[in-house]
């Protein structure tokens, strides 16, 4: 995730009618629109071009590797994506999984990693993973801010480290210019007058500072299509399937998590089925075309959005096709860019990336302790494995835990009536599941009830055979004592569970 930086296409943009259809062919009817498309497409090409570069850095890749992924993911997102107007590039959160990638083989695992990510990206939206995303709570999703947060800013530490004490100032230099320049102006994106305001002064005065240019060599043509050189076979699958799939979790995690930021601001809804395998479509074709892979940006997604006023697709493509221009008829001058200038922008995209809020001493007290314990699981997960699908795993999976043992405690039994001396009325009441239904035996007075007990579970829900086996054991229980014991009140999804009963080996 990237800071949200407020940047409008121009001085000041028109409300947007909401009559006017979000669709390209409306957009190239009216010209109205088309200026708005456009515009916004040039702002976010020129806020690409320094986090294009900067991700690529963090992954270890040549520049070119992230800005072509960059010119690619929007392109083919435009077209086969579910969300208009979200913009899908090189990512930082993709560039942290797939750095270990470069660094322990090299770039053709790389793109092979893209490739098979893309696949798995396919193959969990088409089965509904989209629909899983109602599951995923806030505290995870904090805890995933958080630590992007984190491994984004200390992945700068080694460009600040071994350099000449000029790097030092310009750095603080840079940041100042990003965060006092907004308040000033919106017209020009700040990322982009701190790089070229700093190449500027670099090559006027001569500076030997590190640059862009020692990082690798810029593209200076198309992007060709090409074949990974590796092995097909079984090792190379072991090899780079860990990293595809934390890839493809990631990049799904980001995307749909943007594509429902997105809805809420327009109000209209996406296709989020769609967005998923549309986003293994595009890491296909970035694979192939020698790109870092990527995700869904917030970041530039907010600028053409909320502040530029885009809604079509147009925007999208035309951001791509605006960014691969800049980069190859600019190429000699982008490589002049120095480090200093990406690294405060890195630094301030981390900012911006934290969820301050969510650490703020006052939240910290008001919130749950579950809640807290979520979010720092996932940090800390996060952060000590550098992958952030570990991380949201790990959250969940703590999540359910908890809410496993709150959900338990909402379960009671209560003695409700006696129609007769010999007869006594139980009601369940509540969700009966593994962890609600292991206490359940324990609620019955097996010794002191009369001959004939009616358990009524009209007010209670089955959910698992842990509990069929418990109430099995409860009216075991009750035999041996030499009483009735009969379950009633089921609905029709209890009865479906409820016909295991003994079939589980409950009393035995």
């Amino acid at each position: 995730m990237q800071t949200v930086l407020p940047l409008v296409a121009s001085g000041r943009h028109a409300p947007i009618d909401p009559s006017e259809e979000s669709s390209v062919l409306q957009a190239l009817r009216s010209p109205r629109r088309l200026r708005i498309e456009l515009l916004a497409a040039m702002t976010v090409a020129l806020a690409l071009i320094p986090e294009a570069i900067s991700f690529s850095v963090l992954a270890g890749v040549d520049p070119r590797v992230g800005l072509y992924a960059s010119f690619t993911m929007a392109v083919t997102i435009a077209v086969v994506g579910g969300r208009p107007g979200m913009i899908s590039a090189a990512t930082g959160a993709v560039a942290l999984v797939i750095a270990p990638v470069v660094r322990k083989y090299g770039l053709d695992y790389l793109f092979a990693t893209v490739l098979l990510a893309g696949a798995i990206q396919i193959v969990f939206s088409l089965a509904g993973a989209a629909k899983l995303m109602r599951f995923l709570p806030r505290s995870v999703m904090i805890g995933f801010v958080n630590a992007l947060a984190i491994l984004i800013f200390s992945a700068q530490i080694p460009e600040l480290i071994d350099v000449p004490q000029l790097v030092y100032p310009l750095v603080l230099l840079g940041i100042a210019v990003l965060v006092l320049l907004p308040r000033v102006t919106t017209v020009v994106p700040a990322p982009l007058v701190v790089v070229v305001t700093m190449t500027a002064a670099t090559v006027a005065f001569g500076l030997d500072l590190p640059t862009v240019g020692e990082k690798g060599e810029l593209p200076n043509r198309l992007p060709s299509l090409l074949l990974p050189d590796v092995p097909f076979t079984l090792e190379t699958l072991r090899t780079i399937a860990p990293y595809a799939f934390a890839v493809a979790v990631v990049g799904l995690l980001e995307s749909l998590m943007t594509a429902k930021l997105v809805d809420d601001i327009t109000d209209t809804h996406s296709d989020k089925t769609r967005e998923g395998w549309g986003q293994g479509v595009a890491n296909l074709v970035t694979g192939f075309f020698g790109g870092m892979g990527g995700c869904a940006m917030i970041g530039q997604t907010m600028i053409n959005v909320k502040s530029s006023g885009a809604r079509t697709r147009l925007s999208t493509f035309g951001a791509g096709v605006f960014l691969l221009v800049l980069v190859v008829v600019l190429g000699d001058v982008v490589a002049r860019i120095p480090m200093a200038a990406l690294v405060a922008v890195m630094i301030m995209v981390s900012v911006g990336t934290m969820d301050w809020h969510s650490i703020n001493p006052t939240t910290l007290r008001q919130m749950p302790s579950s809640a807290t314990a979520i979010m720092l699981t996932t940090v800390a997960v996060t952060v000590a494995t550098e992958n952030l699908a570990f991380g949201v795993i790990t959250g969940v999976l703590v999540a359910m835990v908890f809410f496993a043992r709150r959900v338990a405690h909402f379960t009671t039994v209560v003695d409700v009536a006696h129609p007769d001396d010999d007869t006594c009325v139980y009601a369940v009441r509540g969700v009966l599941f593994f962890a609600s239904s292991n206490d359940l035996v324990y609620q019955f007075d097996y010794v002191h009830d009369p001959q004939n007990v009616i358990i009524d579970l009209s007010e209670a829900q089955i959910y698992d055979s842990s509990t069929v086996a418990a109430l099995d054991s409860i009216v075991y229980k009750y035999h041996r004592k030499g009483k009735n014991a009969v379950v009633v009140g089921l609905n029709e999804p209890s009865v479906r569970w409820h016909n295991l009963s003994g079939k589980l080996g409950a009393g035995h």
